[in-house]
């Protein structure tokens, strides 16, 4: 029979104990371990997630714009640009809008206002703001409706629409221009966004690639409120068609395209798209799913599932992913 004295039993506990005490240090470190690794993972993952499929991307921060946009210099006579700004009831943002139209001091500007009848102090915005715009305020069938009365009254070379939440950069105008006459070729040009929240802070940026006239068959990725084209296309394509009430923009992109215009995304962030809550496409989805459904029926034959569209996007959020990645490492500089 094994006889243990005192001393190698109290030898044997401080041992045993120095083992659990190991045991637990060593399960820590796992533990640690195992949620670095994760998170390691988590980061990897959110660097290679397309950032247009969100419009949250960070914290609200200071929205900030390089100097140089708003130094963008034009030869010769500019051409004119005809802008309608839609509105109905946004007395919160129509002024930030409208600003961001007048402080772009183009000196070929002939902006509108198409008001849908507001009954929220807009109206008495636009009486303080008018005379550098024109404006009017009446009952409407709809966007597409007072987009095409707003484009009767402003006549111009080059035409966009900005809604009436939503905000230029500066210099965005005469950068259109610019580009529009560097190549005679081109009918409709856009540009990178940068989204802001209820209260204008940036919230997050997408970086595109190229235009890819394949992509936009099946999700309609181009930032409207930083588009715009020439008085060709609006005369061939005879305006927007007023039997849509959410993919208006994108209807009129692959009328244009299956046209043969031109399209070109440009090396630069042109325009803001403000997220809040009261937002028209959040409120009625149903509508909006139909109308994309009825698109994709037109342009592709069929109505594609979820998956389908995931697949085929793939290559262009690929493109996507790339980009935005070379601008976060400063390699590309917008």
């Amino acid at each position: 029979m094994l006889r243990v004295n005192a001393t190698d039993a109290e030898r044997i506990e401080a041992l045993e104990a120095r083992v659990a005490s190991l045991e637990e240090s060593n399960q820590a470190l796992r533990t640690m371990f195992a949620r670095e690794v994760a998170s390691s993972r988590e980061g990897l993952l959110e660097k290679l997630r397309p950032k247009i499929t969100r419009f949250h991307h960070y914290a609200p921060r200071e929205l900030k714009t390089p100097e140089a946009y708003g130094q963008v210099s034009l030869e010769g006579e500019p051409p004119t640009i005809a802008i309608v700004t839609p509105s109905y009831n946004q007395a919160r943002f129509v002024g930030a809008t409208i600003e961001s139209v007048l402080t772009q001091n183009y000196p070929a500007l002939n902006y509108h206002v198409q008001d849908a009848g507001s009954t929220d102090g807009t109206i008495d915005i636009l009486k303080s703001k008018s005379g550098a715009f024109s404006w009017s305020s009446a009952p409407d069938g709809g966007q597409a409706h007072g987009l095409n009365s707003g484009f009767r009254t402003v006549q111009g070379e080059i035409m966009a629409y900005l809604n009436s939440d939503d905000l230029l950069l500066p210099g965005t105008l005469a950068y259109a221009a610019k580009a529009f006459a560097a190549d005679p070729t081109l009918d409709v040009v856009y540009g990178h966004r940068i989204c802001i929240d209820l209260n204008g802070m940036e919230i997050g940026r997408w970086v595109l690639p190229k235009h890819d006239s394949t992509a936009i068959k099946w999700v309609d990725y181009i930032p409207q409120e930083t588009m715009f084209w020439r008085r060709r296309v609006w005369d061939r394509l005879g305006g927007f068609d007023e039997s849509f009430q959410f993919a208006i923009d994108w209807d009129f992109i692959l009328r244009a395209q299956a046209a043969g215009m031109k399209f070109s995304r440009l090396p630069r962030f042109m325009g803001c798209f403000r997220v809040h809550d009261s937002q028209k496409t959040t409120q009625r989805l149903d509508i909006a799913e139909e109308e994309s459904r009825k698109l994709r029926m037109t342009y592709l034959g069929f109505v594609p599932g979820t998956k389908s569209i995931r697949q085929a996007m793939a290559p262009y959020m690929r493109r996507h992913v790339l980009y935005h990645r070379l601008y976060k490492l400063k390699i590309l500089d917008f």
